[in-house]
């Protein structure tokens, strides 16, 4: 049981856990945040899973703990290892079931004044076109073939389609593609329910809002995103669906045996994993990698059905509604990355799990429009509060392994929530907040409250206190589509 006197606060924003804890801990566990964002983190499992994954073999650094986090499976939401390449581990529950879920972010010159009135017919055209709840399919039937062309080619398979234009592809990280995919690594389960799922939202905390900037901190770095007080933006939230999870299922399964025959021994069976450079390792990293660009993919996609509600609805009425791509960016990801420690470059896989890559200015991955400024960070709150657009900085690559918070970070589980809100209650209260809601089913609405999530402002002046991400703009809801 782990008490906050046991913690050593290291500066106002961060706090540590150190080796000396427990005798199996290989690297300390470090935690940004708040004393009220520490004691909500102390009241679930989530700070003892960041222990129980400092005793995985190969770590360098520190674990990492945001201020969002909350209980995962295994490993914290809100977790961020890194371990040597090749001869460190990789961990499925490090990285999540839902693999590359992220965010996109688009934006038009429209102002909100003349598209208020279209807001209600905008919310019911964004909820057909963009198909959402569990197990949902979408406007594509792809091919066994075509989808292992998605999982090599990621956001490019949709640019050679009709579904993105270029600079769409240069506005996300990678460039919307993983290299080292290989759809042989993937089981025939996992492609079965790949195949229909390629532009769907999905369900649970998924969403597509329309939102107004409502703030702007850095002019600069606003102009450069073409952020505008006052202007829309439409956000994306949803990862690789069922095809994503079933790759994890299928390789934690798998694991379950690796650890036995290469003699790891875990706290936590959740934490299975298996060395880099074994064949299971290099196996779920390809397959990891497939499930990665279907999500670019998917995003990419659900952005084009995204644009064309907007055309049925605002042609005739309002003039040059385009959805311009701000950035597009994963926040449940393991990458092969270089970082600098104790002076030295490292090479190492950064397990990130609820947690935003935040690389800062001069990072060559960056389109030129953004690297003299640093990479975007998309942070999306509870629908009924705000979203957060941020930048990575210099701090982030000494602290955090480039790393920041993903969202406001769950307070409350979804049957706690269940139990405590009525949907069509929360519904009506949103609405009479001024914000359009279209969500399939009332319960799903209810496990989404934002009294269930944590003050995402809060999360965001912990993380630009500490220095590892910097304050551009904050966005509020008018419209919110939920499976």
């Amino acid at each position: 049981m782990i008490r906050k006197q046991d913690l050593k606060q290291i500066s106002a924003f961060r706090w540590e856990i150190p080796v000396s804890f427990r005798k199996d801990m290989r690297v300390p566990v470090h935690i940004f945040a708040d004393p009220e964002l520490l004691e909500a983190a102390l009241g679930d499992k989530s700070i003892e899973q960041a222990i129980n994954s400092a005793t995985l073999p190969g770590l360098v650094g520190q674990v990492l703990v945001m201020p969002d986090v909350h209980q995962g499976y295994g490993f914290p939401i809100g977790g961020i290892a890194a371990s040597r390449y090749p001869d460190g581990i990789i961990s499925p529950g490090a990285i999540g079931y839902d693999i590359n879920c992220g965010v996109r972010l688009l934006a038009t010159r429209i102002p909100y004044e003349k598209i208020e009135p279209y807001l209600d017919e905008l919310a019911d055209s964004l909820y057909q076109n963009c198909p959402s709840g569990v197990g949902v399919s979408g406007h594509i039937l792809l091919s066994k073939q075509e989808l292992k062309r998605v999982c090599r080619e990621g956001a490019g398979w949709a640019l050679k389609h009709g579904y993105a234009s270029r600079n769409d592809l240069d506005r996300t990280e990678e460039t919307g593609c993983l290299a080292g995919a290989d759809p042989e690594a993937v089981s025939e389960r996992a492609m079965q329910r790949g195949r229909s799922q390629l532009g769907t939202l999905g369900a649970g905390n998924h969403f597509i809002e329309v939102e107004i900037v409502e703030q702007v901190f850095d002019e600069k770095a606003a102009a450069a995103m073409g952020l505008r007080i006052g202007q829309l933006a439409v956000q994306i939230h949803c990862g690789s669906r069922g095809f994503g999870h079933q790759i994890c299922s299928d390789y934690v399964r798998e694991f379950q045996e690796a650890v036995r025959r290469y003699n790891i021994h875990l706290p936590d069976r959740e934490l299975v994993c298996a060395p880099l450079n074994s064949v299971e390792g290099e196996r779920y990293l390809a397959a990891m990698n497939c499930a990665a660009n279907y999500a670019f993919c998917n995003r990419q996609v659900l952005a084009h059905y995204a644009r064309k509600a907007f055309e049925e609805v605002l042609t005739g009425h309002v003039s040059d509604w385009d959805l311009y791509q701000v950035y597009d960016i994963a926040h449940n990801m393991g990458k092969l990355e270089t970082h600098v420690l104790a002076g030295k470059e490292v090479r190492v896989c950064v397990h990130r799990k609820g947690a935003t890559r935040a690389f800062g200015p001069g990072f060559k991955g960056l389109p030129d429009v953004y690297r003299s400024l640093g990479q975007p960070v998309l942070v999306p709150g509870s629908m009924g509060t705000a979203s957060w657009v941020l930048l990575g900085t210099e701090g982030s690559m000494r602290q955090s392994f480039g790393s920041s918070c993903h969202g406001a970070g769950r307070v409350m589980s979804r049957k706690q929530a269940k139990r405590e809100v009525r949907g069509s209650d929360l519904r009506q209260h949103l609405e009479a907040e001024g914000i359009h809601i279209r969500a399939g089913s009332m319960s799903g609405l209810a496990e989404e409250a934002p009294r269930a999530y944590k003050d995402v402002d809060r999360v965001i002046e912990v993380v630009v206190g500490a220095g590892i991400a910097a304050k551009v703009a904050r966005l509020k809801p008018l419209v919110v589509i939920k499976g």
